[in-house]
């Protein structure tokens, strides 16, 4: 145990806490800092502080460079935008013109096709006269041997086909 002691006694303890060393260690401390201080000034501040400089340039040459573009792809909506309505202009005037050719299209072919049924009816109304006609005039045949088989049916006695004939004509009004 008295070894410690002797040791404590002989200076073996911190350096540090040794006031008598204090003078270098403060010249030393003063060497270093110098150092430290001349190596962030001139070296390690500039190298950080260029490449923030650097950094803050190419944010600030990213963001007007996406404006630019923002503009550009707005003025481009704006013109698409335009090229749109007169597209859709284009299409509806296209619509309606297309919508009229096919109704004078239509209207063409049915004044054509009225022709052929007005043609085809009145051919069918002069066939439909003559046998009107032709029936009409057996009408009166039809007549008198009708009124003649009436008559021998009734009296039993054959009518004769002239004043058959005389008597339908007074009774036809």
């Amino acid at each position: 145990m008295a070894e410690p002691v002797a040791a404590a006694a002989s200076g073996g303890g911190l350096p540090q806490l040794d006031v008598a060393q204090w003078p270098g260690q403060i010249v030393w401390m003063l060497v270093i800092f110098a150092i430290l201080y001349v190596l962030f000034a001139k070296v390690f501040v500039p190298r950080v502080g260029g490449t923030i400089d650097q950094r803050e340039d190419k944010i600030a040459g990213d963001i007007g460079a996406a404006r630019r573009l923002r503009d550009a792809a707005q003025a481009d909506a704006v013109a698409a935008a335009g090229e749109m309505a007169q597209a859709r202009a284009r299409a509806q005037k296209l619509a309606v013109d297309a919508q009229g050719e096919a109704k004078a299209a239509a209207a063409g072919r049915q004044a054509e096709e009225d022709v052929k049924l007005n043609a085809t009816l009145q051919v069918a109304e002069a066939r439909i006269a003559a046998a009107r006609a032709d029936a009409m005039a057996h009408v009166k045949a039809i007549g008198l041997e009708t009124a003649q088989a009436i008559i021998a049916r009734l009296t039993g006695v054959a009518a004769d086909a002239g004043e058959v004939e005389r008597a339908l004509t007074r009774a036809q009004p």
